[in-house]
């Protein structure tokens, strides 16, 4: 009988575990359902004290503006930091009605207010020196497709044009210059260079080294180029120092930097082994190993 109790009275808190299991899966999955959703919160606009006092410079609009260092950090520039301080701090942005649009006037007014606990004498002092920019305008399609008519490119056609420039120049300085030093070689692609910032010649690389190679045999400027042998270099330590010289100059020529190898005007060169008559039309301004190089008068 004591069994049979027992036995009971483990089933029946059995089921009102079970039933409060349930009970409380349900409160949870129902209650979210009735819930109200919470007003979208926005940024409150610029009050227009505060959009005047952040147009004035950091120590007050009487003070004469001085060149950046010159600014002496005396007691009276402190306090008039402080006093503008607490101007902006006694404005009640919370005075205004929320906008129901995101502008940069909104942004910039939280700007002001979040910045007040963390500005600095110091930074008060470069910030009258030099004061902030304002804000850009915003991008429209406008400012696209100008920037697109002014040449742009995507990333991919751009590393495209750099690795073919590298190539060419590579493949000139293996094929004019490998016997040389670097200084001869650097003299060389210095040349190229030279004439692709020239204005008298292409503008890119490739288009000076292969500049007429397609008019027909000995008729470009390079004679590799239109020889009729064959480009591939067999030399492989050769063509690595080439390539490495070549990846060093062309992001010189890239970013405008000087090559330094030669003068900039030279733009002409030819080997010791030969007199052509060009050359005294020309005065040389360098002999370096077995290349003459050439300026115009």
């Amino acid at each position: 009988m004591g069994q049979t109790w027992q036995t009971i009275a483990v089933r029946t808190l059995s089921h009102l575990m079970a039933l409060g299991a349930v009970a409380l899966v349900l409160f949870v999955t129902l209650v979210p359902a009735h819930a109200e959703t919470a007003p979208a919160v926005l940024p409150m606009p610029v009050p227009a004290g505060l959009a005047a006092l952040r147009a004035q410079p950091a120590f007050g609009p009487t003070l004469v503006p001085l060149a950046p260092g010159e600014q002496a950090l005396t007691p009276a520039l402190l306090s008039n930091y402080v006093a503008r301080q607490k101007e902006l701090r006694a404005i009640d942005v919370q005075a205004h009605q929320p906008a129901g649009e995101l502008t940069a006037e909104m942004v910039l007014g939280y700007i002001d207010r979040a910045g007040l606990g963390r500005n600095s004498a110091v930074s008060a002092i470069a910030n009258f020196a030099a004061p902030a920019a304002r804000p850009e305008p915003a991008l429209n399609n406008t400012m696209l497709s100008a920037y697109v008519e002014s040449g742009y490119q995507p990333l991919a056609r751009r590393l495209e044009h750099a690795n073919a420039e590298r190539d060419c120049l590579a493949q000139a300085i293996y094929h004019e210059a490998r016997g040389e030093s670097e200084t001869g070689q650097l003299a060389v692609a210095n040349v190229i260079v030279n004439r692709a910032r020239s204005g008298k010649f292409p503008e890119t690389l490739c288009g000076v080294i292969y500049q007429n190679a397609d008019k027909g045999l000995y008729r470009c400027q390079f004679t590799f180029a239109c020889d009729g042998r064959t480009e591939a270099p067999r030399e492989r330590r050769a063509l690595a120092r080439s390539a490495e010289l070549a990846q060093r100059v062309y992001a010189e020529f890239a970013t405008g930097e000087k090559i330094g190898a030669i003068p900039g005007s030279a733009l002409y060169y030819h080997t010791t082994a030969v007199n052509p008559s060009w050359s005294k039309t020309y005065h040389a301004v360098a002999e370096i190993g077995s290349h003459i190089f050439y300026a115009p008068n």
